[in-house]
């Protein structure tokens, strides 16, 4: 019998445009990450696992406009590559709304345990010692600065995330854990953020040398 990756992952190699921080890596650990907390949630595989492998099939910048359209568009692909393999009908509006709701820039309210498991699924992939590693990728790519020389932590003035790496987890990483819906997805993201405080510090100490 075809597995799910066996069947969903040349969908999605017939479309997917990579970039730095959505690559097939992070589609594999997406995938995984889903189907743990669909396991422990009792979510319905039928529609978390396509609505995983696809989540990204569309591809839209970070610093984009059209950023948060970017689930929209992939729910739309989405739809009509799984309507070109004859998936099941019936799973097809939850898949959509599980892959539109998974998106921190569009703002959408989980209306499924599905698409909770998928949005906690997709934001712990930016948390931890693998959510560090991509905010610091993606900067380099927009060709932000590492951090501010005057300010690194963000103490006395606003964060800056279109100027400089770090402000990214004052701006939006350190917060994400009260997003979670999913009480496997918010253990998880706990413990994952706990473990970027514990990096943060470290480099604090690291740059105080430094001076």
């Amino acid at each position: 019998m075809m597995n799910d990756r066996e069947m969903f992952l040349p969908l999605l190699r017939q479309v997917m445009v990579e970039d730095a921080a959505h690559d097939l890596a992070h589609i594999e650990r997406v995938v995984a990450n889903a189907r743990r907390l669909a396991g422990t949630e009792g979510a319905e595989l039928g529609v978390v696992l396509p609505a995983a492998w696809l989540h990204d099939c569309v591809n839209v910048a970070k610093d984009s406009p059209l950023c948060s359209q970017g689930s929209r568009l992939s729910a739309d692909r989405a739809v009509v590559l799984l309507q070109q393999m004859a998936y099941p009908a019936r799973w097809l509006e939850a898949i959509h709304h599980a892959i539109c709701a998974h998106s921190f820039s569009a703002a959408i309210t989980p209306r499924t345990l599905e698409a909770a498991v998928l949005q906690d699924a997709d934001r712990l992939d930016a948390l931890g010692a693998i959510g560090i590693a991509r905010t610091f990728m993606v900067g380099g790519q927009l060709q932000r600065t590492l951090y501010s020389l005057d300010d690194p932590f963000c103490e006395e003035r606003e964060p800056d995330d279109h100027r400089f790496g770090l402000d990214h987890f004052h701006t939006k990483l350190l917060r994400l854990e009260q997003s979670f819906t999913t009480a496997a997805g918010r253990e998880e993201a706990q413990r994952r953020t706990a473990f970027m405080r514990q990096y943060l510090q470290q480099l604090r100490e690291e740059i105080a040398a430094e001076g």
